[in-house]
């Protein structure tokens, strides 16, 4: 603001010394000397109501410009109306400033505000171009349609210490080429990145990183061959996040996974804010992949107590720990206990009253599950009942319960034992709803149906990975096996999204949400895609071998009953369904026969969970599948299931 009133006073005395002569000048200075004050404090009114004083001057943009010019425009008009109240003969008795005073005086103001503010964002622009300690910045490629790549040149002129020079961009759109943008170049399409690397390096310039943004991952763009490529080149690849609310310029490591799958689906995010903000917070299995990623979400999106449930101490102490790192003022606790204690349970939901309850914790590989098949039935149909208990107890306001896609017609120990925690959740909440009206606070209880989470522990990917760093092969269970698949982040975008439908909509009827996640994807296909992002050549670098399918596997999963209606709840990619299921006493009944059954009659379990869910014969299943067979069950290779992905590995 001082700077600002400073040259307003020079721009006015400047507009008179270039308009008049020295004896009018001198026969002006005695009236001036008392405008200039006045219209000083008229100036600084006027700036306030602007905003000039509010945006920092490496942010100056075109908007700032505009309120430059209108500031100025209102103070010239201010001495045009002073000049016809001085021309009155009583007064003055003539024009004192005169129009084309006015006239240089509002070229004059406009360039002293607006000038030094743009000589200082380029003078900034110009030093982020040299991190700091004279090391050179690494020159940098932006994939993706010029769009995006103003939005991310704007953000990166923000940022100091990005250690990037942006040297061109690669577009994948026609009418973006040999167009630039904030004074950088496309260079050419996204498939050029080879000719283009190799042309700079001609020119002394070695392309040491690309920065692929959103639309260098549409269906179309050859965005595989530009990651393999980078590896051939030894290119570091990174993305591009959105700008934060300070227009930071952040990039995250890009992996294979990303670009294995169709375009991630992004989901509102006020959704999720709206579910945890304020909110008491529970997460089982905090310490899984899901769960780590769910906390880290509670406590960023405004969480205002979480509490990290968690049966593994390195995996509690490492997710606890991480989160406390985490300065959002959300209060953290963690604790030790095992969801098959009931006691246990219910005296950590009852001491800390929890809002939302997601249920992560589950055992989940299907060739173990399927040989101790009485350890699946402990946790995922116990222990799941025994936090739906407690949450209910404890009047939560909704439990979110993580399932798979193995629960429809299951012919796995998973896909049974998860169906019939389902089962119990869904009968409990239409049980719920039915006495609604004796109820204060009702809880939904509610269940997410995941595909394989790319990432997560013991999915198929890092598998793959893994076998492919180590030479090969790489072991696939049938050529025709596909799966559904979900990035980490889409999985807890469900999950948070569910909840706050369940909460805004308590009476739908609705209990069971699944992403839309397109068509299932090849395995085999998967497998050589992973290899060819590796900068090798399926066959002739890496085999890829097939092993057999194993006990409780099928070729394909689907995503719903038949029977179940299925609709649209408002949220893009997110489709749900009211399910069919037996009444609660239904359902007490039989979980008193399989906890008799555990005790008394072992071999019969899993028959009795049969009756419940029901099951199904797959053209794919083993005939070994649901069999309580003890370790008769031969677990046929060494590649994991690509499967679930979703559940927390205790």
């Amino acid at each position: 603001m001082l700077h600002d009133l400073a040259v307003t006073v020079l721009a006015l005395l400047g507009s008179f010394y270039l308009h008049f002569e020295p004896s009018a000048l001198d026969e002006r200075w005695p009236l001036l000397r008392f405008v200039l004050p006045a219209f000083v404090l008229l100036a600084a009114i006027v700036y306030a109501m602007f905003n000039l004083d509010r945006p920092g001057w490496r942010f100056a943009s075109m908007s700032d410009l505009t309120n430059i010019i209108a500031a100025a425009a209102v103070l010239a008009s201010a001495l045009l109306l002073l000049d016809y109240v001085l021309v009155a003969p009583n007064v003055y008795g003539g024009y004192f400033f005169g129009k084309k005073t006015i006239v240089i005086y509002f070229l004059l103001q406009t360039a002293l505000l607006g000038g030094p503010r743009l000589a200082y964002r380029v003078f900034h622009e110009h030093g982020i171009r040299k991190p700091a300690g004279g090391n050179v910045a690494a020159a940098t490629l932006l994939l993706g349609n010029i769009r995006d790549a103003e939005t991310l040149l704007r953000a990166y002129e923000f940022e100091a210490a990005s250690g990037l020079r942006v040297v061109g961009i690669l577009s994948p759109s026609r009418a973006d080429q040999r167009r630039s943008v904030r004074g950088v170049k496309v260079l050419g399409a996204l498939d050029d990145l080879e000719s283009v690397a190799a042309a700079l390096k001609a020119r002394g310039t070695t392309v040491k990183h690309v920065v692929f943004t959103p639309s260098a991952f549409l269906d179309d763009s050859p965005s595989e061959a530009i990651f393999a490529a980078s590896r051939r080149l030894d290119i570091a690849t990174s993305r591009a996040l959105p700008p934060d609310s300070s227009l930071s310029f952040r990039l995250a490591p890009i992996s294979p996974e990303e670009l294995i799958l169709r375009p991630v689906i992004g989901i509102d995010a006020t959704l999720a804010k709206r579910a945890v903000r304020g909110r008491a917070v529970v997460v089982t299995g905090g310490g899984g992949s899901i769960g780590a990623e769910i906390c880290r979400r509670v406590v960023e999106l405004g969480g205002e107590r979480l509490l990290v449930v968690e049966n593994s101490e390195p995996a509690l102490h490492a997710i606890v720990e991480e989160l406390s790192r985490l300065t959002t003022g959300c209060r953290i606790e963690g604790h030790l206990a095992d969801i098959r204690d009931r006691d246990r349970m219910f005296v950590l939901f009852a001491a800390f009253r929890p809002g939302l309850v997601f249920h992560a914790a589950a055992l989940k590989h299907v060739p173990i599950l399927e040989r101790d098949w009485s350890e699946a039935v402990k946790t995922n149909v116990l222990g799941s009942i025994n936090v739906t208990d407690a949450a209910v107890a404890a009047e939560a306001e909704a439990l979110v319960m993580i399932s798979t896609d193995k629960a429809v017609k299951p012919v796995s120990v998973l896909g049974a034992t998860k169906r019939f925690a389902e089962m119990y959740c869904q009968a409990l909440d239409a049980e719920i709803s039915a006495r609604n009206g004796k109820r204060r606070y009702p809880s939904r209880l509610i269940a997410v149906r995941f595909g394989n989470v790319v990432g997560s522990n013991g999915s198929v990917v890092p598998k793959f990975r893994a076998q492919i760093e180590a030479g090969g092969p790489v072991t696939v269970t049938h050529p025709d096996m596909v799966r559904y698949f979900m990035t980490i982040r889409e999985a807890c975008d469900l999950v948070l999204s569910a909840a706050c439908h369940a909460t805004t909509e308590p009476l739908g009827g609705v209990s069971v949400y699944v992403l839309n996640m397109g068509q299932p994807i090849s395995i085999v296909a998967l497998a050589n895609r992973l290899i060819r992002l590796s900068g090798l050549e399926p066959g002739r670098d890496i085999e890829v071998v097939f092993t057999g399918i194993r006990p409780g596997e099928r070729l394909k999963e689907t995503l719903f009953e038949p029977d179940n209606p299925q609709f649209e709840i408002g949220v893009a990619g997110v489709v749900a369904a009211r399910p069919v299921f037996p009444p609660a006493a239904t359902i007490r009944d039989a979980l008193d026969s399989v906890r008799q059954a555990l005790i008394s009659d072992p071999a019969n379990v899993m028959d009795r969970i049969r009756r419940v869910v029901g099951t199904t014969n797959d053209e794919a299943a083993s005939a070994a599948s649901l069999l309580p067979t003890g370790d008769t069950a031969p677990d046929a290779g060494d590649h994991d299931e690509p499967g679930v992905g979703g559940m927390a590995a205790r």
